[in-house]
């Protein structure tokens, strides 16, 4: 046996091999043939490169890509690990081998390479590096300080704690862990679902890796060796969910253009070079854009540079009359120590126990995450793994003076570990372990619920999951509905409209009409709330890069802060009464004639969109509050596009009564038997079955 390829009936691919390189390699083949455009499409986006074939749309992303220094960061991080571990470079060696295998027949059996006239390039060692950097680059989400800035500057400090909530553009997830005391089996059980932006194909690949060191079955991010975040070898199973922690910091950066080059002002007074150089972004359909990259001692500079006198580099705001000009520099762990965790992978593949997964995670770094895992000789694990930078609070809540003194990085958090009470471990983005390490979290209500449900009743087996991964219970509902209680002398309609919402069962369910018109009135208070000149200064984002633009837009960000915002004791003289009255008038006058269903819909993200492709998608239960969290953006639109990415069960007792799904499909290809046939699953919350038997799969050509 070299190397051996099966199918299951859901096309999900099995590959046996000889060692654990052939492995890889068997891995980088199958990927390339089932995602081979999906592949492409990220190995361009790390480079900046995408705006080549993908046209205008994509040239927001290849300027921060390219400002952030994502491709060479990946290169040097490479380069370390050939240096560090070199075994574990040698295999993504091989798997970047193997997708240079499999990417001529997989681009072959691909039609948005014809429709956008692209050919299949030549996978580099560091490419799956760089494909896991720009996947998570945003996790933390550091342009949450960006909007700090802005609302403390309009608003007063006061306005930190009341938007204080997981950002317009931040991914979570849920998971659960429950012991052996508390299942049928007396094995311990993990399940969740991560959130993240639905793409189409899928952010995960389903897949099951054996060689004689290992068998392990779990989600794959595709264009990375190995089995990251969801995997289960037979004795031990992982899972994680986003620490939420805050590990990137932006620094204001003042900056003069010299004859030489451009130099930025450092904490002792003294001005320092600033490396740079100029790219060009080629863009389809358009002239090349000129980008001038610079980088100070805190990181790469994302914003506009100051212009020369000839008025060439970036368009700035204006310069000081001394020639000064201000940028913003990104600091972030991978750029300093030159790490993105990679020495993990390997680890986990071939962990037999908890402590070994453990150790495993000690080389974590990119992103923070919360980790559960159990094994089968009833061990348990509960903590947060990754790289957090110890520096001043200033760094973590706002933008940094790189000009001061007292704003460098002095080593590292300890990470810290986690409670298992009664048995149960429970994270959905919450306060958890992580909070020493964070600023913003998410409410805790889908947590609660999880815990609330799991306290039904004593023991669960693998098969009871999917009624937690589906409830649709919405507990932040509660602010506006005590609101519309409170209010007296609506008009008839209106009275009758309170009366519906205020018996409604709370859940958002897709056939619910009641849940249709909670969120038309929902979405009616945000635009009166935004709309109030009390926010007016917040309306406009600033000028900043545009794909950071999702976490300064006012009407998301009351939105996602509706809760606090209908509690709080004092709204800058808002009459908050007054704007659910208007809502509910409103909405009342012109009510949804329809369900939740009908507006809520999935709405993935594709690279290249086929004609009419999803333009009526699915309708959604749940809600961005729900443990069925299908996020829409209130007051802007019904639709989601974020929600569970995958679901899971891990089953310590038989790794075969384990379950999962995504939701469309194993093969990327459209029009493929197996490019969707899971959709109907992961819309009904159902699980496919993980098989893991040979006997029980079907043999193919590799």
């Amino acid at each position: 046996m070299t190397i051996e390829t099966y199918r299951d009936a859901w096309g999900i691919p099995h590959l046996r091999a000889a060692d654990i390189h052939e492995l890889a390699r068997a891995q980088g083949r199958v990927t390339a043939h089932d995602r081979a455009w999906q592949l492409e499409v990220e190995r361009h986006r790390v480079q900046g490169t995408s705006a080549s074939f993908l046209g205008a749309p994509a040239v927001a992303w290849d300027v921060f890509a390219r400002r952030a220094r994502l491709a060479d960061t990946a290169r040097r991080c490479f380069e370390a690990l050939e240096r560090r571990d070199p075994e574990t470079a040698q295999w993504v060696r091989a798997y970047a081998a193997g997708v240079n295998e499999g990417l001529p027949a997989g681009a072959a059996r691909t039609p948005e390479f014809a429709r956008a006239a692209l050919a299949p390039g030549s996978w580099e060692p560091w490419h799956p590096l760089g494909i896991w950097l720009a996947t998570h680059i945003l996790f933390a989400g550091f342009p949450a300080k960006l909007w700090r800035e802005e609302a403390i500057r309009h608003l007063g400090e006061e306005a930190v704690p009341l938007f204080a909530t997981d950002g317009p553009a931040t991914v979570g997830s849920n998971g659960w862990l429950l012991a052996g005391t508390r299942t049928t089996t007396g094995h311990a059980l993990l399940a969740g679902d991560p959130h993240r932006f639905i793409e189409a194909p899928g952010v995960y690949q389903q897949i099951h890796l054996a060689c004689p060191e290992f068998d392990v079955v779990g989600l794959a991010v595709p264009g990375v060796p190995g089995i990251a975040h969801f995997g289960h070898t037979g004795t031990v199973a992982w899972s994680i969910t986003n620490a939420m922690a805050d590990y990137q910091d932006l620094y204001r950066e003042r900056l003069r253009r010299t004859g030489t080059g451009v130099e930025a002002l450092a904490p002792d007074g003294t001005w320092t070079p600033a490396t740079h150089h100029t790219e060009t972004i080629e863009i389809s359909g358009h002239p090349p854009l000129q980008l001038e990259l610079l980088e100070t001692p805190r990181g790469p500079v994302i914003t506009d540079t100051p212009k020369d006198e000839s008025g060439t580099g970036g368009a700035s705001g204006k310069a000081s009359a001394d020639g000064e000009a201000e940028a913003l520099a990104l600091r972030y762990p991978p750029r300093v120590t030159e790490d993105l965790g990679f020495g993990a992978l390997l680890p986990l593949l071939r962990a037999r126990r908890v402590t070994d997964v453990d150790r495993a995670f000690d080389a974590w770094a990119e992103p923070v995450n919360v980790v559960h895992a159990a094994d089968t000789a009833g061990g348990l694990l509960h903590r947060v793994a990754g790289r957090v930078p110890l520096r001043s609070l200033t760094n973590r809540t706002r933008l940094a003076p790189a000009w001061l003194p007292g704003h460098d990085w002095q080593g590292w958090h300890e990470m810290p570990y986690g409670d298992i009470t009664d048995g149960v471990a429970v994270m959905a983005n919450q306060r958890g372990p992580a909070a020493p390490l964070g600023v913003e979290f998410a409410p805790p209500h889908r947590a609660d619920r999880i815990r609330a449900l799991l306290g039904e009743r004593r023991t669960w087996s693998a098969a009871d999951m999917p009624a937690i991964h589906t409830d649709t219970h919405l507990a932040s509902a509660a602010p506006l509905l005590d609101h519309l209680a409170a209010l007296d002398d609506l008009t008839p309609g209106a009275a009758e409209l309170r009366a519906r919402l205020l018996a409604w069962d709370r859940r958002m369910a897709a056939d619910s009409t009641d849940a249709a018109a909670f969120a038309a009135v929902r979405s009616a208070v945000v635009r009166h709330l935004a709309a109030h000149p009390a926010f007016a200064a917040l309306a406009e984002p600033p000028a900043r890069p545009e794909v950071l633009l999702p976490w300064l837009a006012l009407t998301p960000r009351i939105a996602l802060a509706l809760e606090h915002l209908l509690k709080a004791r004092e709204l800058y003289g808002i009459d908050r009464p007054a704007a659910v009255r208007a809502a509910i008038e409103e909405v009342a006058a012109d009510p949804p004639t329809g369900t939740w269903g009908d507006t809520h819909r999935l709405a993935p993200w594709q690279a290249l969109p086929e004609p009419s492709s999803y333009d009526e998608g699915p309708a959604l239960s749940g809600d961005h509050d729900c443990v069925l969290c299908t996020s829409t953006v209130p007051g802007l639109t019904d639709r989601s596009a974020r929600g569970p990415a995958a679901r899971y069960v891990w089953d310590l007792a038989r790794r075969d009564d384990s379950r999962w799904v995504v939701p469309f499909g194993a093969d990327g290809v459209p029009g493929a038997p197996h490019h969707t046939d899971q959709l109907p699953l992961w819309l009904r919350g159902d699980l496919a079955p993980v098989i893991t038997d040979w006997d029980r799969l079907e043999r193919v050509d590799p």
